[in-house]
Formats: C-alpha cells, sequence, structure tokens
C-alpha cells in the first residue's frame, strides 16, 4: 500500500469528522491524486449543492495545474495535519 492509499485508509479513522471545508480539501486533492479525469466529469445539478462544492474544489485543482504526485503529496501533508488536530 503507498503511501497516498494509506493517508485515504487513515482519514476515514480520524476520532472526529474534519470540517466540511477539510473534507473539500481532500476531495479535490483525492480526485486529481487519482489521476480522475476531470473533463469527462459531468457538472452537478442545479439542487445537488453539495456535488456543486465538490465539483467547484475538483476544478480549483484542475485549474491550479497540480500534477497527480503533487496533490498526493499535499493530500498526504493534510492528514497528517488531521491525524493530529483530531487525533487518530
Amino acid at each position: 500500500m503507498s503511501t497516498f492509499e494509506q493517508a485515504a485508509a487513515d482519514v476515514k479513522n480520524l476520532k472526529a469528522k474534519p470540517s466540511d471545508q477539510e473534507m473539500l480539501q481532500l476531495y479535490g486533492l483525492y480526485k486529481v491524486g487519482t489521476g480522475e479525469d476531470f473533463s469527462a466529469a459531468k457538472q452537478p445539478g442545479a439542487f445537488d449543492f453539495a456535488g456543486k462544492y465538490k465539483y467547484a474544489e475538483w476544478k480549483k485543482r484542475v485549474e491550479e495545474g497540480l500534477t497527480a504526485e503533487e496533490a498526493q503529496e499535499q493530500y498526504i501533508k493534510l492528514v497528517d495535519e488531521l491525524k493530529e488536530k483530531y487525533g487518530f
């Protein structure tokens, strides 16, 4: 298991749930880090508010030009910070 995969597993075992903003950051970094194709993603419907926020976060990361490797590094760093903040 890679460090990125381990971080993805670890985030599910935090003692407290991260904030909505932290969850969005995790989502965007994870999507880019796994190499999912943003251009193939469908924009969420008008009343899918959670989907819109997630889509916007993913789009922001793509537009920043993050590579999958950079996104994985940022994801691992964020998970480490969350583990320290929320307990593991």
